[in-house]
C-alpha cells in the first residue's frame, strides 16, 4: 500500500504543472480594463487575481505591451467578427439581420459594456487605441450600411439610420432620463423598430 502510494506521489511528481491559459490573462485584463482603465492592467495584479504566480504570463506574452496588444485583438474580434457570424448564420432579409444585430447589442452583458466603454476611453489617451477603435467603428458602420442598404432607397438614409443605431448602443448607457411611464427597454425596442420600417 505504501509502495502504491509512493509510485502515485512520483507519477503526479512528473508531470507538468498545469499552466494559466493565454486567454485567462487576456480575459482577466480585459475585466481589470473595465474596472480600472488601462493602468490597471498589471501582470503582478492580474496574476493575483487569476491566484497564480507571474512567471506562467511570460510564457505567453513578451511583455505587458504584448499582452495589452492581444487584449485590443480579442475585443476587436469578439466586437464585430463574432457579431457579424451570429447576424449572418441564421440568414435572413436585411430587416431580419437587423433585428438580430439590435437584439444582440441589446442583451450584451454588463461586462461587455463596460469593456466597450473602457476601450473608448482608452482611445481618449491612446492615438494606437483611438486608431483601433476608429477601424472597428468603421467595420460596425459597414455592416450596418450594407444592411440599411437592403431596404433604404437614399445614401443619406442609410447614414443617417446608421449613425442613430450606433448612437443608441454607445450613447444609450449614458442617458438617465425617464421615459413618460415607459421601460427604457420598451423606449429602445421601439426605436429600433422604427429604425427598421
Amino acid at each position: 500500500m505504501a509502495a502504491d502510494r509512493t509510485k502515485c506521489k512520483t507519477r503526479y511528481a512528473d508531470m507538468p504543472a498545469l499552466r494559466t491559459p493565454a486567454a485567462r490573462w487576456v480575459e482577466t485584463g480585459l475585466q481589470a480594463l473595465a474596472s480600472g482603465g488601462p493602468d490597471a492592467v498589471r501582470v503582478e495584479q492580474l496574476a493575483q487575481a487569476l491566484g497564480v504566480t507571474k512567471g506562467g504570463f511570460y510564457g505567453y506574452f513578451s511583455d505587458r505591451r504584448a499582452l495589452l496588444e492581444q487584449m485590443l485583438e480579442t475585443w476587436e474580434r469578439s466586437a464585430i467578427d463574432e457579431v457579424i457570424e451570429r447576424v449572418e448564420v441564421e440568414g435572413g432579409d436585411a430587416r431580419a439581420k437587423l433585428r438580430r444585430l439590435f437584439a444582440l447589442a441589446s442583451s450584451q452583458s454588463r461586462e461587455r459594456l463596460r469593456i466597450e466603454l473602457a476601450m473608448r476611453d482608452w482611445a481618449r489617451r491612446d492615438k494606437a487605441v483611438a486608431k483601433r477603435l476608429k477601424r472597428v467603428d468603421n467595420r460596425r458602420m459597414e455592416f450596418m450600411r450594407a444592411l440599411f442598404a437592403g431596404f433604404c432607397e437614399s445614401g443619406d438614409d442609410v447614414e443617417a439610420r446608421c449613425l442613430l443605431a450606433f448612437s443608441l448602443f454607445v450613447g444609450g448607457p449614458f442617458i438617465t432620463a425617464d421615459h413618460d411611464g415607459r421601460s427604457r427597454s420598451d423606449v429602445m425596442e421601439q426605436a429600433l423598430e422604427w429604425l427598421v420600417r
